[in-house]
């Protein structure tokens, strides 16, 4: 562990007077001058560049994090749990406090059980919310969990009792997209939550934000998001490992009956003029003309797997819910299928014995 930085190192941060600012904001009313009266300071982490560059700075110049939330969803790629585990060792290391929040589903009405987002998706056939043009997943899998591990949390607790707020942190960078998402809460007032952007005040962009995070030594994490979020760009499904391109496949073909004004995860297709990229409505539609799954697999995907998994889901549907195995259980019997599987002559029917097969 390196030397910690001079108490004069941090008056002299740019950083300084923000959070000197948002300490006022937040300042709880005095209730006992021997307890420590500073608001306690939160980081909502997301798991990417920013949001690591951000705590990168923040720690490593001295600045005090009482606890840093990652809100996993489930449905995260690979290589960014990869990052997370790492990044979390590097943080414990360094005395700041991680932990992992998740959502937890409860009314599972006559559905098998689900964990994770992209499980929701296929126990309703539906897709993710921001292909329909809103944020709802965001607030659902990240900021809820979040927010219900704070008020379980007793420096919260004490906090809000004493009429202070918490300093919540949040990594947004002064690119072009950031700057539409920042101004969508600028202004915003929370009962709860003083809303504190270092990399704003700092006016990193992400080459500013990659720089310091290889600066510290520390590998620069793949881009943050599910797997079949519908802001993946065309060329980031190259890297996505085979079972990852399933999934999206089944995922489009057991939403498709209930798709009307969009066409699949990435909406409705783009042509590429004045400088965009041109991409179809369907993910499916692009792994397919790179040439990314088998022509043969995704048919047969999208011939079987979504009625397999409908009756499937139905034959669980009047057993007590401690009962009913999990959706995961399923999806894990579907990943096993592999590119030869569904080659093979009669390779849809292949799907015909999962509930079978996980029932036994």
């Amino acid at each position: 562990m390196s030397s910690s930085p001079s108490p004069l190192a941090v008056s002299t941060h740019p950083l300084a007077p923000a959070f000197a600012e948002w300490r006022k904001q937040a300042a709880p009313i005095q209730t006992d001058a021997f307890n420590d009266n500073d608001p306690p300071v939160m980081v909502a982490y997301g798991g990417g560049v920013d949001s690591t560059a951000m705590l990168v700075e923040l720690v490593e110049c001295g600045f005090h994090v009482d606890i840093v939330l990652f809100a996993d969803t489930g449905s995260e790629k690979p290589a960014t749990y990869a990052f997370v585990a790492l990044f979390a060792e590097w943080l414990r290391a360094r005395g700041v406090r991680f932990e992992v929040v998740r959502y937890e589903p409860k009314n599972f009405k006559n559905f098998p059980p689900y964990r994770s987002l992209d499980e929701n998706c296929f126990t309703n056939g539906t897709l993710p919310s921001i292909s329909f043009g809103f944020s709802s997943c965001s607030q659902k899998w990240k900021i809820q969990p979040q927010n219900r591990w704070a008020e379980a949390w007793p420096r919260a607790q004490a906090t809000w009792r004493a009429s202070g707020k918490i300093i919540k942190l949040i990594g947004y960078d002064c690119s072009p997209a950031d700057l539409k998402r920042y101004a969508h809460r600028e202004g915003y007032d929370d009962p709860r939550y003083v809303y504190g952007y270092p990399l704003r005040i700092l006016g990193w962009v992400r080459q500013d934000c990659e720089a310091r995070i290889a600066a510290a030594g520390l590998p620069v994490p793949p881009k943050s998001a599910c797997f079949m979020c519908g802001a993946t760009k065309p060329w980031e499904l190259h890297a996505f490992p085979a079972e990852l391109l399933r999934r999206i496949v089944l995922m489009e073909a057991r939403a498709q009956p209930r798709l009307r004004k969009i066409e699949g995860l990435w909406r409705n297709g783009v042509k590429g003029a004045r400088g965009t990229e041109a991409r179809p409505g369907r993910m499916t539609d692009y792994i397919r003309a790179q040439g990314l799954l088998p022509a043969g697999e995704i048919d047969a995907i999208r011939a079987a797997a979504p009625s397999a998994l409908v009756a499937w889901q139905q034959a669980q549907a009047d057993l007590p819910i401690a009962e009913r195995p999990a959706l995961a259980e399923w999806l894990a019997m579907f990943d096993m299928r592999s590119a030869a599987d569904f080659d093979a002559p009669g390779g849809p029917a292949y799907f015909a014995g999962l509930e079978t097969e996980i029932a036994a």
